[in-house]
């Protein structure tokens, strides 16, 4: 069978999660949303409302940004639609009308299929990781159009300008103080760059997955990386799904920064230390790296000297607002 004339190799790793699981008598589900509701304590409901605060709702919200105002932009999966969160906790929808398509134009008229995450460079434009239309779309910071920023309704894997570069359900995206977008090409197994201009160019792996590192082109393999984020400095790490690991790719060269090939919850020092299917991450200004676990409903902490700890979520689900381990998620998605 042909993978590029299927539209979602995320479903295949969820079904290899749902037998992994089903093996282990584990019970839970798969670490991407399909079109079930799941509840945020602070934002969320169970439709497309705007509003202020807790009177607004999501369906199924699986990545967030930051801009430099403290606005929070939203991938709104479920809803097919970009949401914008104010410092005062004002919810308006920027992008797209609920329906499902990759109709260019005025925010609301415009349409996403499977938003899957957002980020926001310097000027404040959001780009969004459209990822069963194939495509990264772009949401102007002047008007609030949205224009297909790279790829287009193809599936594979091409390097080229604007539409003409290919992409197989690409799944993470990042921006850098350059305005390079980099995104987690998950089908195709590769990390991509999308320069201001609007060149695509496969910047580390390969088709084929695997967990080699070395010459990020040459050497390296990633198996479905679901997440990505750049430092001051322009590292780029990945939540590399299906490896159980995270990634780091600086000057050309891939490594592996924290856990080994096992599907586990461990602590401890870098490769001593295992993840359960990661799936985005995010870097702070200190050089802290975290993990967001979908399935075992933790968050995750890599010190810059590789030590790795839960930083919150006690691995049961629940909405509990508390400390560190005290607190509980439900699926948590997303990183900045």
């Amino acid at each position: 069978m042909n993978l590029y004339h299927l539209k979602q190799p995320l479903i295949f790793a969820s079904l290899l999660l749902v037998m992994a699981c089903f093996f282990s008598a584990c019970s839970k589900r798969s670490p991407y949303p399909t079109s079930t509701k799941y509840n945020d304590s602070s934002f969320t409901g169970v439709d497309t409302t705007g509003g202020l605060d807790t009177i607004a709702s999501f369906n199924a919200p699986t990545g967030i940004a930051v801009d430099a105002a403290g606005n929070i932009y939203v991938a709104d999966y479920g809803n097919n639609q970009i949401r914008k969160i104010t410092p005062d906790g004002i919810v308006t929808t920027i992008g797209g009308s609920g329906n499902q398509g990759s109709i260019n134009g005025p925010g609301n008229l415009a349409t996403f299929n499977g938003p899957t995450s957002v980020t926001v460079d310097a000027q404040g434009n959001v780009y969004v990781a459209d990822s069963n239309n194939d495509q990264i779309r772009k949401i102007s910071a002047t008007d609030g159009t949205v224009s297909t920023f790279a790829g287009s309704d193809s599936t594979g894997l091409k390097d080229g300008v604007d539409t003409a570069a290919y992409f197989f359900s690409p799944n993470g995206v990042a921006a850098d103080a350059q305005g390079n977008v980099f995104v987690a090409d998950a089908g195709n197994n590769v990390i991509r760059k999308v320069t201001p201009a609007g060149l695509t160019t496969t910047i580390a792996g390969n088709i084929n997955p695997g967990n080699a590192n070395g010459p990020a082109l040459s050497a390296a393999t990633f198996n479905n990386p679901a997440g990505l984020a750049v430092d001051a400095s322009g590292n780029i790490y990945v939540a590399d799904m299906l490896n159980n690991l995270i990634r780091k790719l600086s000057n050309g060269t891939v490594s592996t920064l924290a856990g080994h090939d096992t599907a586990a919850t461990m602590n401890g020092p870098d490769t001593l230390a295992a993840f359960y299917f990661p799936n985005s991450v995010a870097v702070d200004k200190s050089g802290n790296v975290y993990v967001t676990e979908y399935v075992t409903d933790l968050i995750r902490k890599i010190t810059p000297e590789g030590v790795v700890s839960t930083f919150a979520g006690n691995g049961m689900s629940g909405q509990a607002d508390s400390t560190g381990t005290a607190a509980s998620f439900n699926g948590p998605s997303g990183g900045s």
